[in-house]
């Protein structure tokens, strides 16, 4: 009797199995996806983003959820990447939101915004902050869902071919620069000039610019920037902690598995700490290269931030009062940065500048 029951049992259970298996298999689809980066592939931290982004989601969906990533230029302009997601040409995209200021400068809010948040301030602001719903709201209004995949940490300021000491300097200056900045030092008589990561490098070599910010020493060194201009300034105050965002069309992220979408923003989640953990590490060595190959490393003279500070100000009080979408998420990010502020100025500022004015942990004797 127990042995006719066992036998049943296991015959339901046998069965149960077969009959589960199609259901399975049909949860996981077969998916391929094209991802345009706005970066050439030589910049292997910013643009092996989207690669670890590709890689990772594979990895989980265990090969059916394909990510093929192609560099800037390839199948879409570097530039162009938003427009190329909103319209379905491609399924996703790896940019930066500020490349899109001539659009809205509402975008700004979901990369770097000038004299705002570190990157784990931008973290939290968009974590725990209010700061995804927000930026989930705008960017629904171009048929985009967007996902943190990066943070670059503070950008340097650039390089310059004579030295910047006062105000009176920018003045005629072309200046490659990303972003609102543009927008701001145009105040200061910059002419600000957007060029992708792969163009900067001939227009600053020819002349056509005269100065240039892309993100840090690693990325500079490689596009060789050192080789024709000599000096090198920070801090970049227009992008205290530049988030790198994977914008999907909306129609094909709805279309995906609720599992597969979990494994997008796990991947997603991961890239951002990756990336940030290989630039600190890099930059460190490459500034180091950099300055004894003769480099000259500049500050921006306290002269020059506070002007652009102002500047700065003006242009968000401006834009607030003629854009709705730009002062929805601007009075809301300027309220979470005074609050955070206040925070890093006890603890975080208070350990930063004791332990890096102390020196070397070598007993001084």
């Amino acid at each position: 009797m127990k042995r006719r029951a066992f036998l049943t049992s296991a015959g339901v259970g046998v069965a149960a199995s077969t009959l589960a298996a199609p259901a399975i298999a049909q949860s996981n689809p077969e998916i391929k996806w094209r991802c345009a980066s706005s970066f050439p592939k030589s910049l292997d931290t910013i643009y092996g983003g989207a690669e670890f982004v590709a890689k990772r989601v594979a990895e989980i969906t265990e090969g059916k959820f394909q990510i093929r990533v192609f560099a800037g230029g390839e199948i879409v302009p570097a530039l162009q990447v938003l427009d190329a997601v909103k319209d379905n040409t491609i399924e996703c995209g790896h940019t930066v939101s500020y490349y899109y200021v001539g659009k809205d400068p509402t975008f700004c809010f979901d990369a770097a915004m000038p004299f705002g948040l570190n990157a784990r301030q931008q973290n939290a602001w968009m974590t725990h902050g209010g700061g995804k719903e927000l930026m989930r709201e705008f960017f629904a209004g171009h048929n985009i869902v967007q996902f943190c995949a990066g943070n670059t940490g503070t950008q340097m300021g650039g390089w310059f071919r004579k030295e910047i000491k006062t105000v009176e300097d920018l003045k005629g200056l072309k200046f490659r620069i990303g972003g609102y900045a543009g927008t701001i030092m145009a105040k200061l008589g910059v002419v600000p000039q957007q060029i992708g990561g792969g163009d900067i490098y001939p227009a600053l070599e020819k002349g056509t610019i005269d100065s240039a910010e892309f993100v840090g020493p690693y990325d500079d060194e490689k596009l060789g920037f050192q080789k024709v201009a000599k000096y090198y300034y920070y801090p970049g105050w227009w992008e205290g902690g530049p988030q790198v965002s994977m914008m999907v069309n909306q129609a094909q992220y709805d279309a995906l598995p609720k599992h597969y979408k979990a494994a997008l923003e796990a991947a997603c989640s991961d890239a951002t700490l990756d990336m940030l953990g290989k630039y600190d590490v890099q930059n460190m060595l490459a500034l180091k290269r950099l300055v004894a190959a003769g480099t000259q490393l500049r500050p921006f003279p306290n002269e020059v931030m506070q002007a652009c500070y102002q500047a700065a100000i003006e242009t968000y009080e401006e834009e607030a009062a003629k854009n709705e979408k730009f002062r929805k998420i601007y009075e809301q990010w300027r309220k979470f940065r005074e609050e955070e502020y206040l925070w890093f100025r006890v603890a975080e500022y208070s350990f930063d500048r004791f332990v890096y004015a102390a020196g070397p942990l070598a007993s001084k004797k």
